[in-house]
């Protein structure tokens, strides 16, 4: 590492060295060179053999990943133009393909084409994750389906559900992510070959006004490459609709993180639950007894500037005039490989958390205990009656001690001691015990249907899927740097 110079963080310090190598300037060029190649091979198979010929695709296949990138970036210094800089590069190397080299193409041919390979490939790992996460988040959910916990509407005490239908909620965000993606991956399709503005114009001369042969071309240059569709139409480039369709993609996995990482941020306040602390792991430099959430946070600062990025793909798509403008050119570069940088650094630290999060069923109780009885006095109103006192006599009786003991949990600091002040009351035909029983061991009868929607949701929606992708479960990397 040179640290004389910046460094991006988001290499150096968070991301999984599949997700960098994918947008790596040596793949960037390698994949340049497959396009020329297939582009040569399409050329010389639909029956221009006589310009191009076998030998010279030979050579380019034989020297497709040596690159002289310094050579490449003295030329680029030259004319101040990477592409044809690399043309040079390749044909240096490769001197009987030289003359043939991007033969009829415009730049955005290897600029375009390579950008949705990358993509694609990108999204490859990103699917991976969200179906492991999934996978995480179904096994905890299953696990904590029964245990109660507090609600909390406005954050406020709200009816108790369970820990593991709340993280259901998670679960359902992230199948809504996954149908995005799923969909975005239909949509990407091959740029192909399609001359300067998109009109192939160069092709039909090469081919002598031959359409069907362009066509054949277009589409041969794509299956060549690895996709299965190929744009019918372009200007000089793909329609950068489809940037907007992917980092909104991307910056949805991000709200969905963002909400979870949040939410156990809150919950790690509470002391109920917590991301995984590593034995030598410090919390404060100055407060020895602190357990951070800082991978939680980590994960809202990074989702956070992955959401921020979706205006300007708006932006350089609404402003792309006629058949194509310059200035979608440095900002890709930048907002394209940072997107899924995020993306990746974000799902790696949602997977590390989801591995092994810490619940505390004893301080989840004691929550519970604060809230319960005024939540539960409608219970015990009901009990009242059973037992043959007045519905409006207990209602009253109910009502006045409720408003004492919010009074000794607001104004004293005390803990809620509404069942204590009931049972002391002669008119309630319970003891403290009596009652403490009736709410504290009958909690779960106030979660409704929590359990059975966690083991319904899981069974009818979740398992399925994992079932589908069961290739694609284990071994995803998510350890992450302190």
């Amino acid at each position: 590492m040179n640290r004389d110079v910046y460094q991006e963080p988001l290499v150096s310090r968070y991301t999984s060295p599949e997700m960098q190598k994918i947008f790596s300037e040596k793949t960037k060029i390698e994949t340049w060179r497959r396009c020329w190649i297939a582009l040569a091979e399409a050329q010389h198979e639909l029956g221009l053999s006589d310009i191009v010929t076998a030998q010279m695709i030979d050579e380019m296949k034989a020297h497709w990943q040596d690159i002289d990138f310094d050579l490449a970036a003295r030329k680029e210094k030259e004319i101040r133009h990477d592409v044809m800089a690399h043309v040079y590069a390749f044909g240096v190397k490769c001197p009987k393909a030289e003359p043939i080299i991007h033969l009829g193409a415009t730049s955005q041919f290897v600029v375009c084409n390579t950008d949705l390979l990358l993509q694609k490939r990108a999204l490859s790992l990103i699917k991976k994750a969200l179906i492991n996460l999934i996978h995480n988040l179904a096994i905890f959910s299953r696990k904590y389906k029964d245990l109660a916990t507090l609600g909390f509407t406005h954050y406020q005490p709200a009816q108790p559900t369970t820990v593991g239908k709340r993280n259901t909620l998670y679960i359902q965000d992230l199948l809504i992510d996954l149908d995005y993606l799923e969909q975005l991956e239909k949509q990407i399709k091959a740029r192909g070959a399609k001359g300067t503005v998109g009109t192939q114009a160069t092709f039909i001369e090469l081919f002598h006004g031959n359409h069907e042969k362009v066509r054949q071309l277009d589409r041969l240059v794509a299956q060549k490459l690895g996709f299965t569709d190929v744009f019918a139409v372009t200007g000089q480039t793909y329609t950068r609709k489809i940037d907007v369709k992917t980092v909104e993609t991307l910056a949805s996995i991000g709200a969905s993180a963002h909400k979870f990482a949040v939410d156990l941020r809150l919950l790690s306040n509470l002391k109920v639950q917590e991301e995984p602390f590593a034995k030598s792991q410090v919390g404060s430099s100055a407060m020895a007894y602190k357990r951070n959430p800082m991978r939680s946070e980590r994960m809202t600062a990074l989702a956070r500037k992955l959401m921020g990025l979706v205006p300007n793909f708006y932006a350089t798509h609404a402003n792309q005039w006629f058949e194509r403008t310059l200035d979608d050119s440095s900002i890709r570069r930048m907002d394209i490989p940072q997107a899924f940088l995020l993306s990746d650094a974000i799902l790696k630290l949602y997977l590390n958390i989801t591995s092994d999060m810490i619940v505390f069923p004893k301080q989840i109780e004691r929550h519970l205990k604060m809230e319960l009885p005024f939540m539960a006095t409608e219970k015990i109103l009901m009990a009242c009656v059973e037992k043959g006192k007045s519905r409006q006599e207990m209602h009253e009786v109910i009502k006045i001690h409720s408003v004492e003991a919010g009074k000794t949990v607001k104004e004293f600091g005390k803990d809620n001691d509404l069942l204590e002040r009931l049972g002391n009351n002669n008119s309630i035909p319970f003891s403290y015990q009596e009652l403490e029983e009736l709410v504290l061991a009958g909690s779960q009868g106030f979660t409704g249907r929590a359990s059975r929607q966690t083991e319904e949701f899981l069974a009818e929606e979740v398992e399925p899927l994992l079932k589908q992708y069961h290739d694609l479960i284990g071994e995803t990397d998510s350890t992450i740097s302190v």
